[in-house]
């Protein structure tokens, strides 16, 4: 039996003449980052879609620690412990760090959004939002509004939201993008340190990052999986490189 925390096995989706899927399988180990790679159009938003539950595949199946989730929802996937970061952020700017995290550990325990009680003095919010921070080395600007902070900072804030979940599974959409050097850099330290706790599956165009982080790496070629393997054998593979790499050295 797989120890896999998330598996999709033979996932197909079509979109009338579009095969957007075509008999995806992958796995996220525990303590692994596993990269998912490939061109524009590839078919990842769609694969992503799947995973989230935002779309339901014509066939296959997908497990979240040995439970099929297939046919549930992106809130009941939530709770089962799927957390996940999107592309383009969904932070409340006018708020400050600390309540946007709040709000995520409100969604998770269930309660109503309690606007008008003193946030600071509610430890069931404050003390795993923290903590979430704290994982993301952000605790210094927890009351910080977030229409404050630098573009970096937004991503790590937007991670957070999702630890503050308790995930089993961390789906992670192109973290780096809109990243400048540095900030790619900060951000892969903190996603390398990160897997320990949580497994995570990476979405990325940077492949400096994807290099550096992916433990494994699966390549997505018109919605197929033409290559899996460690960052080594996905260099080497001729298939890639003449379908994504290209002649780069990356």
């Amino acid at each position: 039996m797989s120890d896999a925390v998330l598996s999709l096995t033979h996932l197909h989706k079509r979109f009338g003449a579009l095969q957007a899927t075509n008999d995806v399988s992958l796995a996220l180990e525990p303590g692994e980052i596993h990269a998912l790679i490939g061109p524009n159009g590839a078919g990842k938003s769609t694969l992503i879609g799947q995973i989230a539950g935002h779309i339901r595949p014509d066939q296959g199946s997908i497990e979240l620690g040995g439970e099929t989730i297939t046919n549930l929802s992106v809130a009941q996937r939530a709770r089962l412990g799927l957390g996940r970061s999107f592309q383009v952020s969904s932070l409340a700017e006018p708020l400050s760090v600390m309540r946007n995290v709040m709000m995520s550990v409100q969604a998770l325990q269930g309660h109503s959004f309690r606007f008008f009680k003193p946030v600071a003095r509610d430890e069931a919010l404050l003390a795993p939002a923290l903590e979430a921070l704290e994982h993301m080395q952000l605790g210094h600007r927890a009351w910080t509004p977030v229409s404050e902070l630098s573009h970096g900072e937004r991503r790590q804030v937007e991670v957070a939201c999702a630890l503050a979940l308790k995930p089993r599974a961390l789906l992670l959409d192109e973290p780096m993008a809109g990243l400048g050097p540095e900030g790619s850099a900060r951000l892969t330290e903190l996603l390398e340190a990160l897997k320990r706790d949580v497994p995570i599956l990476l979405i990325e165009h940077d492949m400096e990052a994807v290099f550096r982080l992916a433990d494994r790496i699966s390549v997505l070629v018109s919605g197929s999986i033409i290559a899996q393997g460690d960052s080594h054998a996905i260099r080497q593979d001729p298939l890639v490189r003449e379908a994504y790499l290209g002649d780069c050295d990356a």
